[in-house]
């Protein structure tokens, strides 16, 4: 079982296309590519926790549909447009407004919202979370945007997210 992170899909959201800059022809084509996107890399055996906004303007029953294609055991963070429908699918492994869990040998901190402090901060603890659509550079070092606009539109692993803090250290580290 291999566990991976996303964040502020907004199925369904017609807005998201202009607001983020989605590279897509329509809210179904976006819709699809985000479905294909997380099944080619999510397997039904996986664990996948979606840190909010998963869809707007959707049916309960549409909203339940298109939960049951994406792969995965799901758990929902939920964020700032995750509203009592979406929160009460059954679709979701849990539902919380925060989580925290141990991840190979790493603590991991879940949250739809950026921190300036959370716990564990100090002894390597990574932040995890969405919201921002990559419009927000972190403020601390160990700080990552897991939302589909920032992550190829599809769920990430950590060994992804690790080496990607990697690349921006050393992209900052002064040249000798």
């Amino acid at each position: 079982m291999r566990v991976f992170f996303t964040s502020d899909t907004h199925f369904g959201h017609g807005g998201a296309l202009g607001l983020f800059k989605r590279p897509f022809a329509s809210v179904a084509a976006m819709d699809e590519a985000l479905v294909c996107r997380w099944n080619a890399v999510v397997r039904p055996e996986d664990e996948v926790w979606h840190l909010g906004d998963f869809a707007l303007r959707r049916t309960p029953a549409a909203m339940e549909a298109l939960l049951a294609r994406l792969a995965g055991r799901k758990h929902l963070v939920a964020g700032n447009n995750d509203g009592p429908a979406t929160l009460a699918l059954e679709g979701w492994a849990s539902v919380q407004a925060y989580a925290e869990i141990e991840l190979q040998e790493r603590s991991v901190v879940l949250c739809h919202y950026p921190f300036r402090s959370w716990n564990g901060m100090r002894r390597g603890a990574l932040n995890l979370h969405g919201h921002t659509h990559g419009r927000l550079a972190p403020l601390l070092p160990r700080q990552i945007d897991v939302g589909v606009d920032v992550r190829d539109f599809r769920p990430v692993t950590l060994d992804e997210l690790l080496e990607a803090l990697a690349a921006r250290r050393r992209r900052r580290a002064p040249r000798t």
